[in-house]
């Protein structure tokens, strides 16, 4: 009889981080509705365009993964909520490599689309990410699952539509699943400087999709790996309230499980 997979302990592992960090969390937000889109592509094609180190598969492949999803209530931990009313809801894009610094695995955003003009301007200085102005349109509720999101300066797409296979469950501790979807910390560049924030969320709830993309024209504004890239799956996760979001931090020093500021 074969031994029966655990289940992932990345996500208790993540809030243990952040618990041990001062001030954290710095924001709250609801994460709704999210669909990932996962696509294999060789490391050297990919690496040229991710300023940390690629976090690799055991199949030796690198992975990047398209994951559009809604943003409601994002609000700071301490008050003043009011002044995040015009940013708090939108819809994102967000495509992302997976990275590894110093012992910690994460993700590097390629880029993020999203329709707030003033949120475009903002998150570069704020979080030094990759924000893009695009045109996000979604709709992730069951059983059939469609969205559409173009790029407003150059008029690329991305357009899928997709059906739900399996109910939902939480991924299997060393399964590709869990290397795809269970991630805790974004790595960043801010002016050449490289930076990192942490997040907390219980385990996703994943099902999978029987997807086709229909148009992936966008993933191009993100470099020429995208050429050679090959579409190998698909999730969707209800997704939850109150996400934990940690403040941007300069990577000066170890950021492993229970660091201090």
């Amino acid at each position: 009889m074969s031994a029966v997979p655990h289940r992932s302990t990345l996500s208790a592992e993540a809030k243990a981080r952040m618990l041990g960090l001062l001030g954290e969390p710095f924001f709250y937000a609801d994460w709704h509705e999210a669909m990932f889109l996962h696509y294999a592509v060789k490391p050297k094609l990919l690496q040229p365009f991710v300023p940390f180190e690629l976090d690799v598969f055991e199949d030796g492949m690198a992975y990047v993964s398209c994951v559009a999803f809604t943003m409601k209530r994002l609000r700071p931990r301490l008050g003043g909520a009011w002044l995040f009313k015009p940013i708090a809801t939108h819809e994102f894009l967000n495509v992302r490599a997976y990275v590894k610094h110093d012992g910690v695995k994460g993700i590097y955003f390629l880029a993020e689309w999203l329709p707030k003009k003033l949120s475009v301007l903002l998150g570069p200085t704020v979080f030094g990410l990759p924000y893009r102005l695009g045109v996000n349109r979604y709709e992730h509720t069951a059983p059939k699952l469609t969205g559409f999101v173009r790029d407003r300066a150059s008029g690329r797409s991305l357009r899928y539509e997709a059906t739900i296979t399996s109910a939902p469950r939480v991924c299997d501790e060393g399964t590709l699943e869990e290397f795809l979807v269970e991630r805790y910390t974004a790595f960043t560049t801010f002016f050449g400087l490289k930076r990192c924030f942490h997040v907390w969320h219980p385990p996703w709830r994943i099902a999978s999709l029987n997807a086709r993309v229909l148009d992936d024209s966008l993933l191009r504004c993100t470099g020429d790996w995208a050429d050679q890239a090959r579409f190998v799956s698909a999730h969707v996760a209800e997704g939850f309230d109150d996400v934990w979001m940690g403040r941007p931090r300069f990577i000066t020093q170890r950021i492993s499980t229970h660091q201090q500021p």
